[in-house]
Order: structure tokens, then C-alpha cells, then sequence
């Protein structure tokens, strides 16, 4: 794949050799490292420059820099013009503002010395995909097939290859091709016109074909579905993809690198006696939102999953749990439904894609006269003022819409807001704790009650009685005599003060 960049720098290398004495720059493992000093010489003295930005400490910055080496030191050996370089942001912090480094690695490509129109080269981790990279971009772009031998060997030199079959090579729809190919160098691309190949292999004209080694099925894009490099880039990706991809260290850089900005995300654990009949149905829901939806396995047993079950605070309890996130507007939606079956998953799915799922925010807006009735109706903007308040204490029930337990628990709740309508010291509410976000730890799976004694900003009281009018009750006279009575605990008169609270009459 460097037989291009060997032919291309022929000439520049003996051009190098008319250059007076080159400035020397410290080198690595065959990569340059550049600061604020050597930077300009760096650009000026190499045809092509890569450059990684990159932080010393970073767990992908060290992954990458095994690879980078290599293709460095390859590099070296057939395409002197090409080189590679690094710079430490963390030591040279100018350049990395200069170069708005904001994700660590990146890697940009300058050319001629131009410092101002550097070519990104994104989601590239491995030496060969970093080589074939540069060698698209310096000299042939995709194979050019002319027999069915040469298509045959094609399709089986790798386990994935994508051919793309034009009537005419020349046009805006080939370029479209030729440019999705630049940024997918981990797949081998050829073209062709053929029709005696095409007819012989039951290929159709004017379409992107993937074909996958040992593999009857392949894949098809019709140039009707795709009008510009994104799109296109974005169906092979996703068509090269697993139905379900399972999220780890060697797949969390492809994921994000297909341009597919809906992701679907599966928690749960793949020892649970449930996995298999879980996973069967998020498989066949895969297969009716491919190229829509991304469909992610986050295994909760894996440790270094942490980090993803704090952003979605996913918890034990919630588990197994779907999530949507859209990239873009990085909005999270939580699926309305606790069984994880293909009919919930095809619904989730389409009510997101239709603009109808209703996102999982912070905070709901604040419902007018939620403070009016018997039974406040609290979001997160409004939830800390009504359970840490200094003079009320409140009972709250965290529920979920759509659950059956937490419907039928809703009329009782109501019948206890008003039996305490008129109590000033004591307010009955609830949250539908699936749309808003508190920073409250409840290890419990909804619906669950708490208590908060007024005058407290940290304690809460976990309830764990039936679920009926009688024992609300009863542990609400409880609590407050408890609450009051430790208020008053040197007052002779602060039992009474507690049954009076309790007892007093309706208006």
C-alpha cells in the first residue's frame, strides 16, 4: 500500500539532496518531536508532515503511539517526503491552542507547509490503516478492476472489500467514491465499469458493493441512497459493523468513527441467566434500525465500564436498562418500558427516530400549580427545595410512568396527599424519577419512598412497609412524633407538640 508514496516522493527526494544543511530535529521510534522551535523548519523541510497531538498520560494517546512508530519507521524507509511527528500538549501548550486540541490523540496531515489548512485524519489506529491513510491522499485511491480473475482476487484479499460499480468513471458521484474511500483505510476499495464482470457476478450497475470473505450475503448502496461523502462513509461503516457491537477499549474508537449520531445502549450483564433471550431480542431489533440506530452491549460486569453507568447513572438496580444517546445534541432518552422484548425495543426506537420519545433530562420544566395540589408534582428543578426544606418535612414517591406497580399505586398516593391536605408541617409529593435527575444515591428499583424530616440538608428516611393507605399512614405519625420529639428531647412539652402536629382538624 506505500508503493504510491515511494513513487511520489522519488522526486523529492532528490531534490532534498540540493537543500543546504537540513536542521536536525530529535526523533523517536522514527517519529520527530516537534516543539514551538522546530515546528515551522518541520513543515518547510517535509513534503508531508503527520502530526500527532497528544497527552503523555493519555491511555488512547499511549495506545496509539506503538502504531504510530511503526508507520513511522516505514515510512521512512520508501517515502522520505513523508514523515511523522508528535508534539506533547502538555509541554507545548502554544500548539496546541494554536491547533484548537481539544481530543487527545489527533492527528492532522500538513502538506507543502501549508500551516493553516492541516487535513485531519480521524479514527486511524493502526500502522497499515495510517500508511494506506496517506498513500489515498498521495496517489491511488482505489484499485481499478478490469477481469473477473482480478475481481475474484479482490474480494478475497481481505475480509472485507468494498467495489464500487460506475457506468462512467468520471463524475460527481465516482469523487463522492473516491473521497468516502480516503477515510476508510482499514477496507480495500476497487472500481470498475465492467459489464461482463458485473453480469458474471450478478453486480448492479451504479451501486457501492460490500462484499465480506467466506460470505455469501453482501451489501449493496444503491448511489440513490447517498448524496454526499458522509452519507456514504456512514453506510459502509455501518454495514461493515456487527448488528450489535459490544463496547470495549479496541471497539470505542469505531463506534464513534461511524457517523451514525443515534446510539442504542443495552446494560446488562452477560452471566445473568437472562442474557441470552435478552441479547436474541436487541439482535433482531439491530437488524430493522441498521444504519438508523447504532445498537451497543455495555456488559455490566466488566469494571472498566465504569465511567459509561456514571454518565447514564445506571445503577445495580436498573439493570438490565436501554438508553438512546444522540451525539449531537447529546440527549439521552430512557426507554418506557422495564421488560427488554423486540416489541418495547421497535417502539423505543421508532417513537426516537419519529421525534416522540421523550428525552431523559435534569429537569422536566416546572408544571404549573404543581405547588396547588394535594400531591406536588416535583421535577429536578424543584425537588431540593421540597425535601430538604428547614420548616416541611416530606414524604416522596419516586415512580415511573409506564410501570403497572407505579399506576396502581398512584390513586393511593393521591388518597394520602389528601388526607394530609391541611397538615402545614408535612408535604406529600412525587417525581417521576425517569425524566429527572436528582443527586440523591437510592439504590432501589421504582417505585420507592423516602422521608425527609424538615431541617435536615442529608438525611432521608428509607421506607420498606406495604404499600397501602394504613401503613403510609402509620409511618408518617411515626416519623414526625420521632423528628419532634428529638427536637424537643429537653421540652416537656415536645411529645405534645408532636401529637398536636398530628392531630390537627381538617378544615
Amino acid at each position: 500500500r506505500s508503493s504510491d508514496l515511494s513513487a511520489e516522493n522519488e522526486k523529492g527526494q532528490k531534490a532534498k539532496s540540493k537543500n543546504s544543511k537540513v536542521l536536525p530535529f530529535k526523533e523517536e521510534d522514527n517519529v520527530l518531536i516537534l516543539t514551538k522551535d522546530n515546528f515551522a523548519t518541520a513543515l518547510k523541510e517535509n513534503k508531508y508532515l503527520l502530526v500527532k497531538f497528544y497527552i503523555a498520560l493519555s491511555g488512547p494517546s499511549q495506545t496509539l503511539g506503538e502504531e504510530f512508530s511503526k508507520a513511522a519507521g516505514r515510512l521512512k524507509e520508501v517515502s522520505p517526503d513523508v514523515r511523522l511527528g508528535k508534539v506533547d500538549v502538555t509541554v507545548e501548550k502554544g500548539l496546541g491552542k494554536e491547533f484548537q486540541i481539544k481530543v487527545y490523540p489527533t492527528l492532522k496531515l500538513f502538506t507543502n507547509g501549508d500551516k493553516k489548512n492541516p487535513t485531519e485524519c480521524k479514527g486511524v489506529r493502526k500502522a497499515s490503516d495510517l500508511i494506506t491513510w496517506l498513500s489515498r491522499r498521495l496517489g491511488t485511491i482505489a484499485v481499478r478492476i478490469n477481469s473477473t480473475e482480478e475481481f475474484e482476487t479482490f474480494i478475497n484479499s481481505e475480509e472485507v472489500a468494498v467495489i464500487g460499480f460506475f457506468q462512467d468513471l468520471h463524475g460527481g458521484i465516482v469523487e463522492v467514491f473516491y473521497e468516502a474511500a480516503k477515510d476508510i483505510p482499514e477496507l480495500p476499495f476497487g472500481v470498475m465499469s465492467s459489464d461482463s464482470i458485473s453480469a458474471t457476478f450478478g453486480v448492479t450497475k451504479n451501486t457501492v458493493t460490500i462484499f465480506k470473505k467466506g460470505k455469501s450475503v453482501r451489501h449493496e448502496i444503491s448511489v440513490a441512497d447517498f448524496e454526499n461523502k458522509l452519507d456514504l462513509i456512514k453506510l459502509i461503516r455501518s454495514y461493515n459493523m456487527e448488528l450489535v457491537t459490544e463496547y470495549n477499549l479496541e471497539t470505542s474508537v469505531t463506534i464513534f468513527d461511524v457517523p451514525v449520531e443515534s446510539h442504542i445502549l443495552l446494560f446488562t450483564s452477560k452471566s445473568s441467566e437472562t442474557f441470552n433471550k435478552i441479547y436474541e431480542q436487541y439482535e433482531a431489533a439491530a437488524v430493522e434500525f441498521k444504519g438508523k440506530i447504532m445498537f451497543i452491549l455495555i456488559d455490566t460486569d466488566e469494571t472498566r465500564n465504569g465511567r459509561i453507568f456514571e454518565y447514564f447513572r445506571i445503577t445495580e438496580v436498573d439493570v438490565p436498562a436501554v438508553r438512546i444517546l444522540n451525539l449531537t445534541s447529546d440527549v439521552k432518552y430512557q426507554m418506557p418500558a422495564d421488560e427488554v422484548n423486540l416489541e418495547n425495543l421497535k417502539r423505543f426506537c421508532q417513537n426516537y427516530l419519529d421525534g416522540k420519545a421523550k428525552p431523559k433530562l435534569d429537569s422536566e420544566e416546572i408544571p404549573e400549580g404543581w405547588d396547588k395540589k394535594t400531591v406536588k408534582e416535583l421535577v429536578g428543578k424543584t425537588f431540593n427545595r421540597v425535601a430538604f426544606n428547614k420548616s416541611s418535612h416530606a414524604f416522596i414517591m419516586f415512580y415511573a410512568p409506564w410501570s403497572p406497580e407505579c399506576q396502581k399505586l398512584l390513586p393511593i398516593w393521591d388518597e394520602l396527599g389528601r388526607k394530609y391536605e391541611y397538615y402545614e408541617n408535612l408535604t406529600i409529593a412525587r417525581i417521576d424519577c425517569t425524566a429527572n435527575e436528582i443527586q440523591l444515591v437510592i439504590p432501589d428499583r421504582y417505585p420507592y419512598f423516602r422521608y425527609f424530616p424538615s431541617g435536615s440538608d442529608t438525611k432521608t428516611v428509607r421506607y420498606t412497609g406495604e404499600k397501602t393507605l394504613e401503613a403510609f399512614t402509620k409511618f408518617l405519625e411515626n416519623e414526625i412524633k420521632s423528628n419532634v420529639a428529638n427536637k424537643n428531647s429537653n421540652s416537656e412539652d415536645g411529645i405534645n407538640e408532636a401529637r398536636t402536629e398530628l392531630r390537627k382538624e381538617e378544615l
